[in-house]
């Protein structure tokens, strides 16, 4: 009990200290590269439990002693040098393996983000067993061994028949116990999120880097949301396709934007799978806000204003700030939908440390 203790304490430990750093850890990419299949391997600075120690110079305390007022300590005057080679160990950091779902609830209680209220979580259900009692019928797949064992065990000693020294015990029929079960019908809600990103000349490395960041914290976040959560990546440029997850992230195409190449796409996506089977479905796109012309932009918000909205829980915008970007096309979504759409979020990226706050926007309004 006390080593379970000590092991709690200092898990709560550590989880304050991943929370201190949760910002810096968000806008690096070195955790997405230390991603197991359900944790990460956290770096965080060694933790040392306070105990009194022996003075390495064998000297007296401060304040005692001989030595004039308002001299230095030995130590003051030993850091006033340069710092020389030595052989002796250096301070290191301590890994630490984080489930991703653990890492979800940090991030949640740091931007205080609500629950997401599932879109139409009663109409998806599976079938499920729930095991209630003990019955003395039933089918062998349902047999209880221990309850059996011990009725057994009951009837030899309350008929004199158990032998101390030679302890057999042997169930008969009227022994056999077996487990009584009944079917239930537990909801469930399954989700759907499709990354767009604009892969046009004006999108650099930095600016594909920060949406990889961005979406890997939507991701965590929104799969310990919901029990199933299926993913379509699509690049655009003049065109749209759909790509798996390396290539939506390390693609290095370029050429020009229109931005409804891709919207197109990911409503095909909807139509064919998701919008008829009562999916929570979530788009995000990320773009530097260029687009071919005002044209194709009025195409853009009548896709969604007419196909795309009334079908999802959340249309999610951010906007990477580039050198050649002209972020036009925030300022179109916010004069069609304003700053409070119940289904529209939209946030500017300008760097890695507004990450944070854009993920913020994105996940805080619940949908």
């Amino acid at each position: 009990m006390r080593m379970e203790s000590d092991l709690n304490r200092f898990r709560k430990i550590v989880r304050g200290k991943i929370k201190q750093e949760l910002k810096k850890f968000i806008s690096t990419g070195d955790l997405i590269a230390r991603k197991g299949n359900k944790s990460i391997t956290i770096p965080i600075p060694r933790i040392d439990i306070p105990k009194f120690v022996f003075s390495p110079h064998n000297q007296q305390g401060v304040g005692q002693g001989s030595g004039q007022e308002g001299e230095g300590t030995a130590s003051e005057k030993e850091q006033g040098g340069q710092e020389q080679a030595g052989d002796a160990a250096g301070d290191h950091t301590l890994e630490m393996d984080v489930t991703l779902e653990e890492l979800a609830d940090m991030l949640s209680e740091e931007l205080e983000l609500p629950n997401i209220e599932n879109k139409g979580i009663s109409n998806i259900e599976k079938q499920g067993v729930k095991y209630t009692g003990i019955l003395k019928t039933g089918p062998d797949s349902l047999h209880h061994f221990r309850r059996t064992y011990k009725e057994a065990l009951k009837r030899s000693i309350s008929m004199g028949e158990y032998d101390y020294d030679n302890p057999i015990v042997i169930p008969i029929k009227a022994d056999k116990r077996f487990r009584s079960f009944k079917e239930i019908v537990e909801p469930i809600a399954n989700a759907v999120i499709i990354y767009m990103m604009d892969v046009s000349g004006s999108m650099g490395d930095e600016q594909k880097e920060i949406v990889r960041l961005t979406s890997f914290w939507i991701d965590t976040w929104l799969s310990k949301q919901y029990k199933g959560v299926s993913r379509h990546y699509i690049i655009h440029d003049a065109t749209a396709k759909e790509v798996d997850q390396d290539v939506f992230y390390r693609t290095k195409e370029s050429g020009g934007t229109l931005i409804s190449s891709a919207f197109k796409l990911a409503l095909e996506i909807m139509k064919e799978k998701y919008i008829n089977n009562d999916w929570n479905i979530y788009l995000f796109h990320f773009s530097d806000g260029d687009n071919w012309s005002g044209n194709d932009t009025t195409e853009c918000l009548r896709i969604m204003q007419d196909e795309m909205i009334p079908n999802i829980n959340l249309f999610s915008y951010g906007q990477v700030e580039s050198r050649y970007g002209s972020g036009q096309f925030l300022r179109d979504l916010t004069k069609k939908f304003g700053d409070e759409h119940e289904k529209v979020s939209m946030a500017q990226i300008k760097d890695r440390d507004a990450i944070m706050d854009s993920l913020k926007t994105f996940l805080g309004k619940g949908k």
